[in-house]
């Protein structure tokens, strides 16, 4: 019930969240507007001084038999400065003169002198209008009123009964500001009176419901051991095994870590992105024996297939006895490679090539498709470090960086290969992105990695762990077809270029996207190989419309690789679809997949985890 529950509750919390910032906001307001002003004190006249009633006037008997039907009450008033009976019997109400007992009616002129008597200030009264019914402004009252506008800054107006020529009410800009955000306070968006409204019950309601549903999901959440130290809980053993079924080792744990805490306490590191942090689902494992039910984690990072053989997310598998978990890389996780750099090339403004040559000859499980970790150190960098050429001068000097970039802390990022080790004489090519990130403020909290790898230089030595991952390609001879966008390049290329050195005869398609020529890496070799290879066609789309590119398509690149090709084609489960970017692009290219009823066996696809 947890995942539903806390998915429900994050929704339900966010609506209740805004109106708590629209009560506050309301609140706010009204209590920083004036009274005095709200009220319409500052254009109110004094009253006029008590005047003598007549006395030739008709007696209120005379004046009731002259009405000459029924009365319910009758009181004395003045109209401006001629005295009369006011009369009401049940919703009707009428004026008579006090000495012949004849109607009075109140049209716009009296309604003009009225208004214009009430009124204090420089304002002149425009032409009255007469409504039949009462508006928003005066909804408080029934009947006919006149509505007197008056030309002052501060859009003073009077309304009066158009039965009887009393003044009903005084309204302005500040009073229209205050009952705009009355109404948003209490929720009543009709008749903005009602403070017991259904809305105003119903968020009551949901937040109460966020508090329980709140209090439920910290207990349920709740973990004992994350308080209590390592050597107050039991001890618990961890099983390592390879995913062939080989016992690799046997790790000490405590109840409560986790599995991916516990490997990494031993120097088992696990493939990892956000640090344990549950976000990118690199370091799945597979549980021996009844795995756990699965948490909303593994079901965001894990298909359903993997969540039904035993796969958990490291990172969120609690350790509560002994356990035993199949683990991809073996012996990698626990050895590190040295290897030199030996070339760096800016192959686009922010995309950078970076050649290694590992200190000890790599293995035939660096394949295309295959990622490796790099282990990034603390550094303090000073920004003339990271150097590009001169030719991307324009696009670096738009970044605005920090004079030093800084990573604290060590930490480790996951880079595919760009390029088959046997083509690269034994040497391991990585397509590195410079990560500026997203703005906040003027700087650009730049990636920690991204930062290390652009001041790289040849000769520089560093630290790698793997190859990792099951992104690769699928045996046999079937029609291929790669999307890929921005670093995704990297283990696409890779595989293209196996597949084509291997002799491969099967048709391969190539559609990559970029924002602009500038940013699309390689280009002259793709062209390259497509005029080498007659099996092998390239296709570059931008999805800046702007850039002038007789060769190249224009919009996104899943979209232009449906029109051209997959919407035509005479059947796609007979091909096999490779895809690599970034989430945008990769969802949006698995959801056309899926709806042209490609199966899901004939894709693989690598979101690098970010």
């Amino acid at each position: 019930m947890t995942p539903w529950l806390r998915k429900l509750h994050k929704w339900v919390g966010l609506i209740v969240a805004l109106q708590f910032v629209i009560w506050m906001g309301s609140g706010l307001t009204m209590s920083l507007l004036d009274h005095e002003s709200v009220e319409g004190h500052r254009h109110r006249a004094p009253a006029p001084a008590l005047r003598t009633w007549p006395a030739d006037a008709l007696t209120p008997h005379a004046a009731l038999t002259h009405a000459g039907r029924s009365v319910q009450t009758l009181e004395t008033m003045w109209l401006l400065d001629r005295p009369v009976y006011r009369l009401v019997h049940e919703a009707e109400t009428w004026l008579a003169d006090v000495k012949t007992g004849e109607i009075v009616v109140v049209d716009g002129a009296t309604a003009a002198k009225i208004a214009s008597r009430d009124y204090l200030g420089e304002g002149q009264p425009e032409t009255p209008e007469r409504l039949a019914q009462a508006n928003q402004e005066s909804r408080d009252h029934e009947g006919a009123v006149w509505r007197v506008d008056f030309s002052d800054d501060d859009g003073t107006t009077v309304y009066l009964s158009a039965q009887d020529g009393r003044i009903l009410e005084r309204r302005n800009t500040a009073w229209r500001v205050f009952d705009f955000v009355w109404m948003l306070h209490i929720m009543d968006y009709a008749g903005r009176k009602n403070f017991n409204n259904p809305l105003v019950v119903m968020a009551a309601a949901g937040g109460l419901w966020i508090a329980l549903s709140g209090l439920w999901l910290l207990v349920a959440s709740f973990r004992i051991s994350e308080f209590l130290p390592p050597r107050w809980r039991p001890q618990r053993n961890i099983g390592l095994y390879a995913q062939d079924g080989t016992k690799l080792r046997l790790v000490k744990s405590r109840r409560g870590d986790s599995v991916y805490q516990a490997l990494g306490r031993s120097g088992l590191h696990l493939p990892s992105n956000c640090g344990g942090g549950q976000s990118c689902g690199l370091c799945a494992v597979r549980v021996r024996g009844n795995a756990p039910h699965p948490t909303n984690a593994d079901r965001s990072h894990l298909a359903d297939g993997q969540i039904k053989l035993g796969y958990r997310l490291a990172c969120n598998l609690p350790v509560r006895g002994n356990i035993d978990v199949e683990v991809a890389g073996g012996k990698e996780l626990w050895e590190a490679r040295n290897a030199k750099v030996e070339r760096v090339v800016a192959v686009t403004p922010f995309l950078r090539e970076i050649t290694l040559r590992p200190a000890t000859p790599v293995g035939g499980d660096f394949q295309p498709g295959a990622y490796i970790q790099m282990h990034v150190p603390g550094y303090a960098l000073e920004r003339h470090h990271i150097h590009h050429p001169e030719e991307h001068r324009r696009e670096w000097e738009d970044l605005d960086l920090s004079p030093t970039l800084i990573n604290k802390t060590d930490v480790r990022r996951s880079y595919s290969l760009s390029l088959p080790v046997e083509k690269a004489d034994g040497c391991v090519t990585l397509l590195a992105r410079f990560s500026a990130g997203p703005r906040v403020g003027k700087r650009h909290p730049v990636g920690k990695a991204s930062a290390y790898l652009y001041s790289l230089k040849p000769g520089d030595t560093i630290r790698f762990s793997g190859p990792f991952g099951d992104f690769s390609l699928k045996p046999g001879d079937r029609e291929k077809i790669f999307i890929g966008r921005g670093a995704g390049m990297a283990p696409l290329r890779a595989m293209i270029h196996a597949r084509l050195d291997s002799g491969a005869s099967e048709r391969i398609h190539f559609w990559y996207g970029a924002r602009r020529q500038q940013e699309a890496p390689y280009l002259q070799e793709m062209q390259d190989l497509a005029k080498s290879h007659i099996n092998f066609t390239w296709h570059l789309v931008l999805s800046d419309e702007s850039e002038p590119q007789d060769r190249s398509l224009h919009g996104l690149v899943h979209e232009c690789a449906s029109e051209h090709l997959l919407n035509s084609h005479t059947d796609l489960n007979k091909c096999e679809f490779y895809v690599c970017g970034p989430p945008g692009m990769l969802s949006a290219t698995l959801r056309l997949l899926h709806q042209l009823g490609v199966d899901n066996h004939r894709i693989a696809f690598d979101d690098f985890k970010i």
